[in-house]
């Protein structure tokens, strides 16, 4: 019998170290490794850019709690999206993406990527024909997040699998915003798992990560070989604070989608209030595909301002508790304006957020603290 989550999220790759008994992984802060010999190498590491034991031990456990064979940590979010990319994708191929997608991996896509002849297509992920619709010869990776950023759409992922089973492609899940305790792509027929750890997992808004899970040992290889090649890994210090913040996932992710339903439900028929963005709404589009592939249904919402772009801008700047700032999935309340900051790269777009909309990352503070604050900002 397998242990439960929170069990591996405290013990997987943590075991206590063996030369002085220490229960937490120890810093590693080493940039190289003495040798018994030319090439005999100690447990096997020789330059920390290449592996180091605090980094180990978190991908041991990332691993494990996605349920993949082969995780592989980087510097950030955007390193290890590039690390896929670059591995997948080679001039003159195609992907998929969300036509809501994160700005910054559009902005690596559009702005990037394409420069060196790769081509896209943006596809609606909570419509299975609008993706298999956006399939060419030449796409090699259909690129999900579920829920999206910020406008919350949910893919259903075993049919997008089977869509990128069927077209010979791979399925890249960008799974941040439900973390591995709601959700596990991989099990619902995904090829690779994406994070960003500065997220919910590391959770304190005190690292910046990223990490690439995956039980396809051919894609793994060629990830950690542009993990050592490009250089964009994290320091022990980084893998050490993300470690810590997955021991609490599990009870954390519980408060952050408890206090997430309690302001969706007081922002749902609010007179300044013309949409709210959140999965579990039973009105929300994707709601039953969200309750059969997700635990709960996480901690982000946003909602549409019905006075427009001013009046959201004004919002943010009026809450007591929810700061105002880039990022998500710490213990803290976050607000913030996509369109004038995660999402601006994807003004003039096809992908422009609506220019109304406001974010909230909602943290694990005392619900009805962070309701009644909200309420006050909106007037």
């Amino acid at each position: 019998m397998s242990d439960g989550f929170a069990t591996r999220a405290i013990h997987a790759g943590q075991e206590a170290d063996p030369t002085t008994g220490s229960v937490i992984v120890p810093i590693h802060a080493t940039s190289t490794y003495a040798q018994d010999g030319v090439g005999g190498l100690r447990a096997g590491y020789e330059y920390s850019r290449t592996g180091n034991p605090t980094r180990t031990a978190l991908e041991e456990c990332l691993a494990e709690l996605e349920g993949g064979r082969h995780a592989r940590a980087f510097a950030s979010g955007m390193a290890a999206t590039d690390a896929v990319l670059r591995a997948t994708l080679r001039p003159g191929d195609h992907l998929v993406i969300p036509d809501d997608a994160y700005g910054g991996t559009f902005r690596l896509v559009d702005k990037v990527l394409s420069g060196w002849g790769i081509e896209y297509t943006p596809a609606q992920v909570s419509n299975v024909d609008s993706v298999r619709a956006a399939i060419r010869p030449n796409t090699k990776v259909i690129w999900v997040e579920t829920p999206t950023n910020p406008l919350l759409n949910v893919g259903d992922i075993a049919a997008l699998a089977q869509v990128s089973r069927d077209a010979g492609t791979k399925l890249v899940v960008d799974n941040t915003f439900a973390s591995p305790y709601l959700q596990q792509p991989l099990e619902l027929g995904a090829n690779v798992v994406v994070h960003s750890t500065t997220k919910y997992l590391g959770g304190h808004s005190d690292v910046v990560g990223g990490v690439v899970i995956t039980s396809d040992d051919e894609l793994a290889e060629q990830v950690a070989f542009l993990q050592n090649g490009a250089g964009a890994v994290p320091s022990p210090f980084d893998a050490w604070l993300t470690l810590r913040g997955i021991k609490t996932l599990a009870v954390r992710m519980e408060r952050h989608s408890a206090n997430a339903e309690r302001i969706a439900a007081a922002l749902v028929g609010h007179p300044k209030v013309a949409k709210v963005y959140y999965p579990g709404l039973p009105q929300h589009p994707g709601h039953e595909v969200a309750a059969k592939q997700m635990r709960h249904f996480g901690g982000m919402i946003s909602f549409a301002h019905a006075d427009g772009e001013e009046a959201a801008i004004a919002v943010c700047a009026r809450t007591r508790l929810f700061t105002l700032a880039e990022s998500l999935g710490g213990v803290e309340s976050l607000i913030e304006h996509p369109g004038r900051m995660t999402h601006a790269s994807t003004a003039g777009s096809m992908l422009q957020v609506p220019a109304n909309l406001v974010r909230l990352s909602v943290g694990i503070e005392d619900a009805d603290d962070l309701v009644e604050d909200i309420r006050t900002a909106l007037g």
